[in-house]
């Protein structure tokens, strides 16, 4: 079986070798320099000075930070292409395991040899998957080594598509995506109708987990100061922010989308910037801004989260590929 999957599966794992080769070619030489340009430019003594600190009095780094996003600032856009690397492995290891033999007409001779269907397809599984977990483990920590300036300059290894991309969820992903591939391929018969239908069905199971689950995973904190204090949110330590705003002395949120300070060194003092605002029609003192986020320490409980979810999915659709092979006569 081990001979026979790796002369079915030698192609896609040549094209895989050379993807990742590409890859580290591509982010050994840019993750170098980001994190050279971090600490010559003092950035990243800066950033680790402030820490997780959620509230922090002056500019803090932001001087600093944007010197960096204005050579850098277009990297994160890389981990759009990041994210689409499991779903990959899914396509084009997962879809044609068991749509190639049937469309093929060759599982009429595997299925009957001394092997049971069973055992074939868990043993082909177990090398594939395996052959999937290795690439999964060194895509997440060759990506998170390279994003880890990107995220200490701001944006957080909770952001949108950074999440996805390291910690341990692409091992989930991966996983999943072959099982789906699997499952596909048992209902569809054919090796691009599976293609097809895996990629759009991975698209949608990551989409409402992302947007309707992992938001909710555990309860949101909140974080208050006053418009006119000496202290401001830091956007440095790593939090996911869902929402944020200013309030005013009836608790209502009077300004989404938006923070105030008016403790500036401007030409209208504090109390009179804060008179301004009363002004304006947004009901009575005092006005404090508003931020509600899940803390930046809760990153791998999330991740843990949404891996073992994945996991339970991708143990479901083994049990099912299972009983339906049995059916393919």
């Amino acid at each position: 079986m081990i001979w026979l999957t790796w002369r079915q599966h030698r192609k896609q794992a040549l094209w895989t070798a050379i993807a990742l080769a590409v890859l580290a070619a591509a982010l050994i030489p840019t993750g170098l320099g980001m994190r050279s340009s971090l600490e010559d430019s003092g950035l990243g003594a800066c950033l680790r000075k402030l820490g997780d600190t959620q509230l922090v009095s002056g500019s803090g780094c932001e001087a600093l930070s944007q010197r960096f996003d204005n050579q850098y600032g277009a990297m994160p856009f890389l981990a759009i292409l990041f994210v689409l690397l499991p779903v990959l492995v899914g396509l084009f290891f997962g879809s044609p395991l068991v749509a190639r033999e049937v469309e093929n007409g060759t599982h009429r001779l595997v299925w009957t040899q001394g092997i049971s269907r069973r055992r074939w397809i868990l043993t082909k599984f177990g090398l594939i998957g395996g052959v999937a977990l290795v690439l999964s483990v060194v895509y997440a920590l060759g990506v998170a080594w390279w994003l880890t300036p990107l995220t200490a300059n701001g944006l957080g290894r909770f952001g949108y598509l950074l999440f996805d991309v390291q910690g341990v969820a692409p091992i989930g992903y991966t996983l999943f995506a072959v099982a789906l591939g699997i499952l596909v391929g048992t209902l569809s018969r054919k090796v691009l109708p599976a293609m097809g239908i895996s990629l759009a069905a991975f698209v949608a199971v990551r989409v409402l987990v992302e947007t309707l689950a992992r938001p909710y995973f555990l309860p949101t904190k909140t974080l208050s100061y006053a418009i006119d204090s000496s202290l401001l949110a830091s956007r440095f330590n790593g939090s996911w922010i869902y929402q944020e705003g200013v309030r005013n002395g009836l608790g209502e949120l009077v300004l989404p989308d938006g923070r105030v300070s008016c403790n500036t060194d401007g030409p209208v003092d504090s109390a009179g910037c804060v008179a301004h605002f009363a002004q304006q029609g947004f009901g009575p003192a005092p006005y404090t801004n508003w931020q509600e986020y899940q803390p930046a320490d809760r990153f791998w409980t999330f991740q843990g989260i949404e891996t073992g979810l994945f996991l339970a999915l991708t143990a479901l659709l083994l049990v099912l590929a299972v009983r339906r092979i049995r059916r393919i006569a």
